[in-house]
């Protein structure tokens, strides 16, 4: 059985992997990064964003935050 989004990015955050909207969509097509960040959080995950600016374009970058 196929996990959902939400548990590829929960194990991803878990190993340490930091991910941006166009990795989630491109690794778990994954078009809503945000709304699955935020259900993550709701569950009790502590989870940091980093802003990220590229030439004209800002960002944000997810990461599980470590004690």
């Amino acid at each position: 059985m196929r996990k959902s989004q939400k548990q590829d990015i929960k194990a991803a955050l878990e190993n340490g992997v930091s991910i941006t909207h166009r990795e989630a969509d491109e690794w778990f097509g994954c078009a809503r990064l945000a709304a699955r960040i935020k259900d993550l959080r709701d569950e009790g995950m502590s989870i940091q964003t980093t802003t990220v600016k590229e030439g004209r374009k800002t960002f944000a970058r997810y990461s599980l935050r470590r004690k």
